[in-house]
C-alpha cells in the first residue's frame, strides 16, 4: 500500500483527471498500465493506491484506486527526491522558455543558477518550478499552435492586400485622367473643400477688385483705380480657361499675392460695408441679365443646329436626285398594288423628308421582322425630296418587304378649303409670326419657347398623321412611325392587340407631374378647362397603332378640324402636332406597355440603359438627333448600326465621317 503524495494529485489534475468524487477516480482504463516511476510496481502486479483530496465542499476525502486504472499522465514521485526533481524541472522549463524569449530567459537563468533550490526562491519561481512535464509540453504545444495561427492570419492579410492592390490597379486603368488635377473617383459631396483653393481665391479677388475699382473711380482715387485694373487683367490672364489649380499659369500664386496687397490697401482706404453691399448687388443683377441673354442665345443656336440640314445629308439628297433623273428611274418603277391595299398585311406609315433617317427605320424594322414579306412601308415625302427618296429605295430595296414612296404635293384633296392648318399657315399673322424680324419672336424681345417656332410646324408632313383614313382608305390598321426611331424587336404582335374600341394605341409618358395635359394645353382658357382634365396622362407620337375603322366611325378628323379652327389665334396651345393629338384622341387612346416604346434619347443623357435595350422601339425625340453632331454619343450606336456605310452614295458624301468623326 502506498500513500499518494500531494505532487501526485497535482499531476493528476494536469492530466485532466479531476477527482471530484470516488466514482470519477475509479473510471476503468483500457488495459493494465504500469505506474511511471514506481520501482515496486512490477508488470502484471496490481497495486492499490490511497489518494487524499478535498471535495467541492472542502471536506477531506480518502479514496482507493488501482494502479492499472490510471492513465499515462500519472507520474510516480518519491517525496525524498523532490529537491532533485525541482532542479530537473527547472532546467527543462528554462530550455523550453528559451525558444520563446531568449533575452529575458538569459537573465532569469543566470539569477536562478546562482541560487540553490529552495533557498531564496521567489514565490513566482516556486510556482514555475512545480510545473509538471505534461503541463510544460501542453504549453509548448499551445505556443506552436499560436505561432501557426499567427502565420495563417499574416498570410491571409497578405493575400487580401494583394487583392486590394490588384483591384486598385484595375480601377485606375478605368479612371479618366484627361483633365489634369481632377483624379478623384468620389462623388462631389466627398471632394476636398480646399481643392482648387488658389483658383477660387483668384476668382473671388477679381470680384472684389471690380467692386473696389468702381468705388475708387467715383472718389477719383485714380492711382488705386489703375492698380486694381492692372491686377484684374493680370489675374484674368493667369486664370485663363483653367478649371483647377494644376491648370493655372505658373505665375498665378504671385499674381494672387500681389492682388492681395492691392485689395488690402483698397480696403483700408475705401472700405464701407453699405457701399460694397450695393456694388455686389448691382454686379449680381447685371450677371443675371447676362446669363438670361446667354440662355436665349444658346436656345436659339441649339434650335438652329438641330434643324439645319448637315452638309453630308444635303449631298446625299442631291446625288440621289441627280441619278434618279439621269437614269430615268421614274418610268421603271413597279409596285405590287395588291399588297399596298391588302388589309391582312402589316402596314407602316412614315412621313419624312430625311432619306437617311427613313432608311434606318425601314432597315431596322425589316431586320427584326420574322416574316418581312408581309410588311408594307408607305412613305410620304415632299416634292423636294421625292426623287431622292425614290432613288434610294430603288437602289437599296429591303429584302422581301414592300416599299411605296409618295409625294405629298400630289394629294389634291389636301388643300386650304378642307385642311384647317393649311388655311392658317397661309394667313398673314402666321407669316409675320415666323418671318418678321421686328416681331417679338426675335431673341431680344421674345418670351415664348423657341421650339414652337420651328419651321417643321409649317410642313404638312407634320400634320398628315391626322388624315390617315384619307391617305389609306382601304386599310383597317396602320402603324405610324416617326423617322427618328429605331426598331429593336419584331413589331408584328402589335396588330394582334385588342385596343378595346380605342382609336390610338400609344405608350403613356406621364411621370408624376411631367407630361400631363397641363404641360401642353392652356387651362386658363375655359374651352380647355371645361373639356379636359389637367392631370390626364399624356402620350407620345412616334410609334402609334391606329384603328382606321374606329377612326372613321368616330369621325376623328372632324374632331381635329373643329379644335384647329378654335385655335386659330394660338390661345389654346402653341403650334405643333402633339397638343391637337392629345385633344383629338382624348379618352380614345389605349395605353400600350412601356416596353414597346422608349423615349428621350434625343434630350435626356441619363436614361436607363436596360430599359433602352429591352424596348421594341427607341425614339430620339428632342433636338439631339443621331445624325447630328449634337447627338449623345452613348446613344448613337443604336441608330448607326443600321446605316450601311459601305453604300456608294454614303461613301461619296462622307456620311460615316459625319456620324462617327
Amino acid at each position: 500500500m502506498f500513500l499518494i503524495s500531494l505532487i501526485v494529485i497535482e499531476v493528476a489534475t494536469v492530466g485532466s483527471l479531476p477527482m471530484s468524487n470516488t466514482q470519477t477516480m475509479q473510471q476503468p482504463a483500457k488495459g493494465s498500465r504500469r505506474l511511471n516511476g514506481c520501482e515496486n510496481c512490477n508488470d502484471g502486479k496490481d497495486t492499490d493506491i490511497i489518494a487524499t483530496y478535498t471535495d467541492v465542499s472542502g471536506v477531506v476525502q480518502i479514496s482507493t484506486i488501482k494502479s492499472k486504472d490510471l492513465s499515462d499522465s500519472w507520474v510516480w514521485e518519491n517525496p525524498l527526491d523532490r529537491k532533485h526533481e525541482w532542479r530537473k524541472d527547472r532546467l527543462e522549463r528554462e530550455g523550453s522558455l528559451q525558444q520563446v524569449s531568449s533575452g529575458s530567459e538569459d537573465s532569469n537563468r543566470s539569477s536562478m543558477d546562482e541560487q540553490k533550490p529552495g533557498e531564496g526562491v521567489s514565490h513566482k519561481y516556486q510556482q514555475d518550478a512545480q510545473i509538471s512535464p505534461v503541463k510544460l509540453k501542453r504549453r509548448q504545444t499551445r505556443q506552436i499552435r499560436k505561432k501557426k495561427r499567427t502565420g495563417e492570419l499574416m498570410r491571409q492579410d497578405k493575400e487580401t492586400e494583394n487583392q486590394m492592390q490588384a483591384a486598385s490597379i484595375q480601377r485606375s486603368k478605368q479612371l479618366n485622367t484627361t483633365t489634369r488635377g481632377k483624379y478623384g473617383i468620389w462623388k462631389k459631396e466627398y471632394e476636398n473643400p480646399n481643392s482648387d483653393s488658389t483658383l477660387k481665391l483668384m476668382r473671388d479677388q477679381v470680384i472684389m477688385a471690380k467692386v473696389y475699382a468702381s468705388i475708387t473711380e467715383t472718389k477719383n482715387h485714380m492711382d488705386l483705380y489703375n492698380s486694381l485694373n492692372k491686377c484684374i487683367k493680370e489675374n484674368q490672364h493667369a486664370i485663363g480657361e483653367a478649371n483647377s489649380d494644376p491648370e493655372l499659369h505658373k505665375s498665378a500664386l504671385e499674381r494672387a499675392k500681389a492682388m492681395g496687397h492691392v485689395l488690402s490697401e483698397a480696403k483700408d482706404m475705401q472700405y464701407d460695408c453699405a457701399v460694397v453691399a450695393r456694388k455686389l448687388r448691382a454686379m449680381l443683377q447685371s450677371t443675371e441679365v447676362a446669363i438670361t441673354a446667354l440662355k436665349k442665345k444658346s436656345a436659339f443656336l441649339i434650335q438652329l443646329a438641330a434643324k439645319t440640314l448637315p452638309k453630308a445629308l444635303h449631298c446625299l439628297s442631291l446625288q440621289l436626285t441627280t441619278d434618279y433623273f439621269l437614269k430615268d428611274h421614274g418610268s421603271k418603277e413597279t409596285v405590287d398594288r395588291d399588297k399596298l391595299e391588302n388589309p391582312t398585311l402589316h402596314h407602316y406609315a412614315i412621313f419624312s423628308d430625311n432619306v437617311l433617317a427613313t432608311s434606318v427605320v425601314v432597315n431596322s424594322t425589316v431586320f427584326h421582322a420574322r416574316e418581312p414579306e408581309k410588311h408594307v412601308f408607305h412613305i410620304v415625302t415632299d416634292g423636294l425630296n421625292f426623287a431622292a427618296m425614290k432613288m434610294w429605295f430603288l437602289a437599296n430595296p429591303p429584302a422581301d418587304a414592300t416599299i411605296h414612296v409618295e409625294n405629298i404635293d400630289e394629294f389634291k384633296w389636301l388643300n386650304s378649303s378642307y385642311v384647317s392648318v393649311m388655311r392658317q399657315l397661309e394667313s398673314a399673322r402666321i407669316k409675320e409670326y415666323y418671318f418678321k424680324a421686328n416681331h417679338p419672336s426675335t431673341l431680344s424681345a421674345g418670351d415664348e419657347n423657341l421650339k414652337y417656332r420651328n419651321p417643321k410646324y409649317l410642313s404638312m408632313l407634320n400634320h398628315l398623321r391626322f388624315y390617315l383614313p384619307e391617305v389609306y382608305p382601304k386599310l383597317d390598321k396602320i402603324l405610324f412611325l416617326d423617322d427618328d426611331i429605331v426598331v429593336q424587336k419584331d413589331l408584328t404582335p402589335l396588330w394582334s392587340i385588342d385596343m378595346k374600341g380605342m382609336v390610338n394605341g400609344a405608350v403613356e409618358t406621364c411621370k408624376e407631374s411631367f407630361h400631363r395635359f397641363d404641360k401642353y394645353l392652356n387651362f386658363s382658357n375655359p374651352k380647355i378647362s371645361k373639356n379636359f382634365d389637367p392631370n390626364a396622362c399624356g402620350w407620345a407620337f412616334g410609334m402609334n397603332m391606329f384603328d382606321l375603322k374606329e377612326w372613321k366611325k368616330r369621325n376623328i378628323t372632324g374632331i381635329y378640324h373643329r379644335w384647329q379652327d378654335m385655335n386659330e389665334d394660338r390661345t389654346l396651345w402653341k403650334l405643333g402636332s402633339l397638343p391637337p393629338g392629345l385633344i383629338t384622341f382624348y379618352n380614345l387612346t389605349y395605353p400600350l406597355d412601356r416596353s414597346w416604346h422608349a423615349l428621350g434619347l434625343g434630350y435626356d443623357p441619363a436614361l436607363n440603359i436596360t430599359e433602352i435595350e429591352n424596348a421594341a422601339v427607341v425614339h430620339y425625340n428632342g433636338n439631339y438627333k443621331p445624325w447630328l453632331e449634337l447627338a449623345t454619343i452613348k446613344y448613337k450606336t443604336y441608330w448607326s448600326k443600321f446605316v450601311k456605310f459601305d453604300n456608294p452614295y454614303l461613301q461619296l458624301c462622307n456620311i460615316k465621317l459625319m456620324i462617327d468623326p
